[in-house]
């Protein structure tokens, strides 16, 4: 299984994709078992082996059907067991909303965000895993510095998702068939 995480998606009037385009679109590049978790371009699924190319693929395809484009990553679900694992943070589980995950697009981007991460952000709090950003923000997300400033540092290297939705997407993945069509 697979999760495609597609960046700044039905995010205002901008960009709009209906879901069920999105899973057509996916099952039209070969992909199985597509199913889609909200409306902000969670599409988990399933290949007949691994596709290294599926990100540029679906990329490609939003492009050339939508006309409009939208990074694109995909984590495998062994990848998402481990963003699951490393979340450094308790809290996660008690405010979901006000805990996001960056999922990185490229491992080397990890690098950029380490003195970030060594920062004192008062009551916000960032930690860095292999492949995303765990980031508390108890004052909510809009008005927090810290993601102002991971947002400079990453600009579109990276999508975020709130931990509700990425345990539910994870779950997904896990066999359950939570999603909403």
């Amino acid at each position: 299984m697979h999760v495609a995480l597609l960046r700044g998606i039905n995010v205002g009037k901008a960009k709009r994709i209906a879901m069920a385009d999105l899973r057509e679109l996916c099952t039209t590049l070969g992909y199985g078992n597509v199913q889609t978790l909200l409306n902000s371009g969670n599409v988990v699924f399933s290949a007949p082996r691994a596709d290294a190319k599926a990100a540029a693929k679906i990329e490609k395809a939003i492009e050339s059907e939508h006309g409009f484009t939208s990074r694109v990553v995909v984590v495998t679900e062994s990848e998402l067991d481990v963003i699951v694992r490393e979340n450094p943070f308790e809290e996660a589980e008690s405010n979901p909303s006000r805990f996001l995950v960056t999922v990185l697009y490229d491992g080397a981007d990890r690098a950029r965000v380490a003195a970030l991460a060594k920062q004192d952000w008062g009551a916000e709090r960032l930690g860095l895993g292999k492949h995303a950003v765990y980031a508390w923000c108890p004052g909510g997300i809009l008005d927090s510095r810290m993601m102002v400033a991971l947002g400079k540092i990453l600009g579109d290297a990276g999508t975020s998702r709130n931990w509700a939705t990425v345990t539910k997407l994870h779950a997904m993945m896990g066999g359950n068939s939570a999603s909403d069509a």
